[in-house]
């Protein structure tokens, strides 16, 4: 019989994040969170007076208001993130979305009131000042921000325009259960999200096929929910990017970093005009696994015989740390220091959310969510989310708050350049021929996992939110069907097209926050191409100040510093070059 999994309470000090640094307690919180609800009337007593002159000092008032707003609502999610079924702290998060929604009126008027100020005034008054680069990102969207009424009625709205997101999060974290699977012996295995991936991974291919068969099975039975659910998040997209005057979905999300939508389109272009390399890997699984037929749930398991790597937290730790030497030495002892002093929360326990996250609010560490399983994608996991966290920790300890994020677009560059460093690392020092297969099949399945398959999610996101621009129904029938022509043009003839793989766009929760996956794999070409610098160019400081640069230029710029140019299709190119020369090593051996 399966272990049960452990209770939150049970989980050792040593393996949860230190959440009290950013609130002591929940009394603390709410000591806070009345400080918000005095102060945040005070702020909206300057509507209809902003001018040139005052324009600053609403700006600081504002943003003491933001960093508090800000540490109360990442503290009640990560607190819910704990055990979803914990009402206490789903209160808290309500209560977090309440205090955002009269943040959020409050300070809707102030970026309808300066656009409706000189811009050379305007312009006059940030200049020397930290908020130089943000005055003039604010007046290129001039044309999508609307008047001061319309700000606050779009801020008055956010808790029903999150909802899908909340909704799905509620079913998917909570709700969802699983039955019991058995392995090929006749054992039973307990499902989990956690546990699911693990599973696929294993060499039992009875296992393999049960978990994934019962795993869409739980999904299936909801499946008009789901779709509701999802249709009403696209809809809602449609609905905001035409009240905010922008002529499509995808544009509206790509114009605030200042993406072309000619990046998000060549990116889907330069991978189908390589799809033959990913077919090609597929009929090589299909040969070394020597199966008749391969079926979605063989995708994950490796294609290397007698190998089994089982890796401790603790050993996890050590050889991340030792992968990223080339970072240099500060970049190193902070790491470390994340590492070992409450940045994560380390396993799994009953009701935590599943998946991984780095996050966090400015004015204090970063955190990780994990769900750490002892095998080597784990590691890499933690490699991945490690990168999240470093990559806030320079950003909040090198700009103001006013930049004290990263975009999007760049959000997954610094994660997937430390698993690239990673598995150069490894690669480095396996000498045992088998082992370095597996490495190189790892390697690929990252490619395929990234670069592959989050396009092709990329390129249903794109198809499904057109089809709600034209009006075209969005049923579950509809989708699923969708979503089974992309994967029969992305993995070909060497595979069987199994009905829950058809199924897969239900389960994916970052649908929800649209027209983001793409990134997941512009974020992994720029990767391969910034390891290769730090490696082999000396390129590690000019990577640390790409880093440190938060949302203080726009990302295509940032980039351009450390070295890489994604507004071409220069980079997906060069990665799926990397990609058919371990496909090479792969077939001779």
């Amino acid at each position: 019989m399966s272990t049960p999994i452990i209770e939150r309470k049970n989980v050792k000090i040593m393996d949860k994040w230190k959440i009290e640094d950013l609130f002591l307690d929940d009394k603390q919180w709410d000591n806070e969170y009345a400080m918000c609800e005095e102060l945040i009337p005070k702020l909206a007593e300057y509507k209809g007076k902003l001018s040139a002159d005052n324009m600053l000092s609403i700006f600081e008032i504002d943003e003491k208001i933001g960093k508090s707003v800000e540490r109360l609502y990442v503290y009640a999610n990560m607190k819910s993130h704990e055990d979803m079924g914990d009402n206490f702290y789903q209160g808290l998060c309500g209560r977090a979305n309440s205090i955002i929604v009269k943040y959020n009126e409050a300070c809707a008027f102030i970026e309808p009131e300066i656009l409706a100020l000189n811009e050379g005034e305007v312009l006059k008054a940030a200049e020397n000042t930290v908020y130089k680069h943000f005055i003039e990102n604010l007046l290129r969207n001039k044309e999508h921000i609307l008047d001061t009424k319309g700000e606050e009625m779009l801020a008055g709205i956010y808790e029903m325009t999150s909802a899908p997101d909340d909704i799905f999060s509620m079913i998917n974290d909570a709700d969802i259960t699983f039955k019991n699977v058995v392995d090929g012996t006749g054992n039973e295995k307990q499902l989990t999200h956690g546990k699911y991936q693990s599973y696929l991974e294993s060499k039992d291919r009875v296992l393999r096929k049960n978990a994934f068969k019962e795993y869409y099975k739980s999904f299936y039975a909801l499946k008009n929910t789901i779709a509701s659910v999802y249709s009403a998040s696209v809809k809602k997209d449609v609905i905001l990017s035409r009240l905010r005057n922008y002529p499509s979905c995808i544009e509206s999300f790509l114009y605030g970093d200042n993406i072309p939508v000619d990046v998000y389109k060549n990116l889907i272009g330069a991978v189908n005009k390589n799809l033959h390399l990913l077919k090609r890997y597929i009929s090589l699984r299909k040969k070394r696994l020597g199966v008749d037929k391969l079926h979605f749930y063989d995708l994950y398991t490796p294609i290397v015989d007698n190998i089994d790597v089982k890796v401790k937290f603790d050993e996890a730790c050590k050889t991340v740390i030792e992968a990223l030497k080339p970072m240099g030495e500060e970049y190193l002892s902070v790491l470390k220091k994340g590492m070992t002093e409450g940045w994560i929360d380390k396993y799994e326990n009953k009701g935590k959310r599943s998946g991984a996250y780095s996050w966090g609010a400015y004015g204090t560490h970063p955190y990780v969510l994990l769900n750490y399983d002892g095998n080597i994608n784990s590691m890499f996991t933690l490699a991945h989310e490690m990168g999240h966290a470093m990559h806030s920790y320079y950003t909040w300890s090198n700009q103001p708050f006013v930049y004290g994020s990263y975009t999007i677009f760049v959000a997954e560059v610094a994660s997937t350049v430390n698993e690239a460093l990673l598995m150069e690392h490894l690669l480095s020092i396996t000498e045992d021929k088998n082992q370095r297969a597996y490495l190189i099949n790892y390697y690929m399945e990252q490619f395929r996992g990234t670069l592959f398959r989050q396009t092709m999610f990329a390129e249903f996101e794109l198809t499904v939110h057109e089809m709600a621009e034209k009006g075209e129904p969005l049923t579950f029938e509809s989708m699923t069907e969708v979503y089974k022509q992309l994967n029969i043009k992305y993995f070909g003839d060497d595979i069987e097209i199994d009905d829950e793989i058809c199924y897969e766009w239900m389960r994916i929760p970052h649908f929800y926050t649209a027209f983001y996956v793409y990134q997941y794999a512009t974020g992994y070409s720029c990767a391969i191409a910034l390891a290769d610098r730090i490696l082999n160019k000396n390129g590690a400081e000019d990577y640390i100040g790409f880093l440190k640069g938060g949302c203080s230029d726009y990302s295509i710029s940032l980039l351009k510093g450390a070295g890489v140019d994604i507004s071409t299709t220069g980079p997906v190119e060069n990665a799926m070059k990397v990609f058919e020369n371990l496909l090479n090593k792969m077939e001779s051996l």
